[in-house]
């Protein structure tokens, strides 16, 4: 019996309006998440795991709307051809049919999580991947949000950490990540 392929890396929500909005300030730590991005997926491509982005929809007016300047992937990412873009409206990735197919048809059984809004999409994307019964990665240090609520965007990252490690996911650094 083979092993199963290498866990994908799924980007989340790293898109034009979470770096360069005119309307937000943009997302914490946003150069330092960039870097870190763009390591993983350098590390993704040079060991033969694929890489697929997942780009939020937002509503009409909204900045992530289809067609609006904040929707597309952040273009520093570097996103190559042949990298699938998923979009989903709702939080959690996992809702799109053609995510799941994609990840069903490579035969994986695990994924690596990276991404944007820690709190929402990224929790979501989180749940809806172990609810699948995938073995979770989450790059600890490679998700963001903004400061919510008298929390600062440092404080939400660390909570949900602990909790998607409470729930069963692999929490682990960039640079950890890179070294295996």
């Amino acid at each position: 019996m083979s092993s199963p392929p290498p866990a994908p890396v799924l980007v989340i929500d790293l898109q034009t309006g979470m770096f360069a909005s005119p309307k937000y300030p943009p997302i914490h730590d946003a150069d330092t998440l960039t870097a870190r991005a763009r390591r993983v997926i350098a590390w993704a491509r040079g060991g033969g795991r694929p890489v697929a982005f997942v780009r939020h929809d937002g509503e009409a007016g909204d900045e992530l709307a289809p067609g609006e300047a904040g929707w597309p992937v952040w273009p520093a990412l570097g996103q190559q051809d042949g990298e699938p873009t998923f979009s989903k409206s709702v939080g959690d990735a996992f809702s799109q049919p053609a995510l799941v197919r994609w990840i069903e048809d490579m035969g994986a059984d695990g994924v690596v999580l990276l991404g944007a809004q820690t709190e929402h999409c990224v929790t979501a994307t989180v749940n809806g991947a172990l609810a699948r019964g995938l073995k979770v990665t989450v790059v600890g240090d490679a998700h963001s949000t903004w400061d919510f609520k008298g929390e600062t965007a440092g404080q939400i990252i660390d909570r949900q950490n602990r909790a998607f490690a409470e729930a069963g996911a692999t929490v682990v650094t960039s640079d950890d990540l890179v070294k295996v």
